[in-house]
């Protein structure tokens, strides 16, 4: 028998249960005992049946489908977290459309309202600036399922999970502040971003605890990007007193602040120093390794399916913020052996 030509009736038959039986297999219904469950598997496997998606959708007014728009696929980080999100969805049955913002809310827009075309079950969205009109209005709506992942937007009745760098903030400066730098800079992220403002935020204050002040010179506004982490370093670096060190509030601006650097013959950290959020496995092979502060991506993503499908499910979701850390390499001094790390979020997989 062809597999386009197998229907449910034919699996049940070949399981010897009830149509209902397959019914509620296929669905991931938990009132199906582990051995009927076998029989069926067994089933669908030996006819090899597939089952219409879009006829089971428009039963059940369910697509078995998520949404994911997120900020910027070609940053190591949402790539990362796309992945974990992906991982954790089909594990509860729920395929991902994933759609790439590029940063602009225009095409976050596009994206939103293709998938709530295509009827997804829910929504997982990492606003793009201070969000886009579809979005906002999708939120506010309710109609569909949403939740916000690495940034929000306040205000909005809509769960929120995100990672809390604050205290990995805070436990950078501290170790800069030991390797004796005291003129610290910052290539910020959009203001408008809910992470971009938080960190500056975080940075200043962090510097304030050691009397340290954060002149406007030391601020260079960056997009997330890497070529805005390129001028704003070059700006730093023609300045009468250049900063000893350069945070980054992202790794794609820290790789660029990295190529200022080294167009203008200078060593990292014999000349300046450079650090940055959000770790990625590339800073373990650069030369020297850079200091960056790792955020949990693979439990941010398997948070924000769990609170989805929750939402979803008619279960009362949780917005979730999990910490940050810091890893410390070479990229700002040597630093003193017992605190040395040379983590990186490739590593978080293997070590669960």
């Amino acid at each position: 028998m062809a597999p386009s030509s197998v229907g449910i009736k034919d699996v049940a038959a070949e399981a010897g249960v009830s149509v209902a039986t397959v019914s509620r297999v296929l669905n991931s219904h938990p009132s199906v005992s582990p051995a009927s469950r076998a029989r069926v598997l067994a089933a669908v496997e030996a006819l090899g049946y597939r089952p219409n998606a879009v006829a089971r959708s428009l039963r059940t007014d369910q697509t078995r489908t998520l949404g994911l728009v997120i900020s910027d696929v070609l940053n190591p980080y949402f790539t990362e977290l796309a992945r974990s999100v992906e991982e954790a969805a089909r594990a509860l049955g729920y395929s991902v459309i994933i759609g790439n913002a590029d940063e602009r809310p225009e095409l976050q827009d596009h994206h939103v309202r293709t998938l709530l075309d295509r009827r997804i079950d829910g929504l997982l969205v990492s606003p793009t600036d201070g969000g886009s009109p579809l979005m906002l209005d999708a939120a506010r709506a309710g109609t569909t399922p949403m939740v916000f992942v690495d940034r929000w937007i306040p205000g909005l009745d809509v769960p929120v999970v995100r990672s809390d760098g604050r205290a990995a903030v805070r436990d950078l400066v501290a170790h800069l502040h030991g390797l004796g730098h005291r003129r610290l800079a910052i290539i910020a992220g959009p203001a408008a971003t809910t992470t971009g403002s938080e960190r500056v935020d975080a940075f200043r204050d962090a510097l304030h605890e050691h009397g340290i002040a954060l002149p406007d010179a030391y601020i260079g506004q960056g997009d997330f990007q890497a070529a805005s982490g390129r001028r704003a370093t070059e700006r730093f670096l023609a300045l009468p007193e250049p900063p000893d060190v350069v945070f980054a509030a992202d790794n794609l601006m820290a790789l660029g602040a990295l190529d200022a650097i080294r167009a203008q013959g200078l060593r990292v950290p014999q000349d300046i120093g450079l650090a940055a959020f959000d770790d990625i496995p590339w800073f373990v092979h650069t030369d020297p390794p850079v200091t960056a502060i790792a955020q949990p991506t693979g439990d941010l993503g398997r948070a924000a399916v769990r609170a989805l499908v929750d939402r979803i499910e008619g279960r009362s979701p949780r917005s979730v913020t999990l910490p940050a850390r810091l890893v410390v390499r070479r990229s700002c001094g040597e630093p003193d052996p017992g605190t040395a790390g040379t983590e990186s979020p490739s590593s978080e997989r293997s070590n669960r």
